[in-house]
């Protein structure tokens, strides 16, 4: 599946550099189609993210099995 959709890869990029340059295309529509070609161009920006983790991950991971469990479980 990945090879096929890349197989349109050329056609997709004029597609979205049209809409990038087109006169008659929204603004919207301009601004998502640049957003996808410099997002694969250049690589989106990096999310900072912070998460705080209280105990043993382990611990965490057994309670979410255990829940999982329970819910299968008629």
């Amino acid at each position: 599946m990945r090879s096929l959709a890349r197989g349109y890869t050329d056609a997709s990029i004029r597609v979205l550099g049209g809409y990038v340059v087109g006169e008659q295309t929204e603004p919207n529509i301009r601004i998502s189609a640049a957003r996808e070609l410099l997002d694969r161009g250049w690589g989106k920006p990096n999310q900072p993210s912070e998460t705080k983790l209280e105990g043993k991950v382990e611990i965490v991971l057994r309670d979410i099995a255990l829940e999982l469990r329970k819910k299968k479980t008629p």
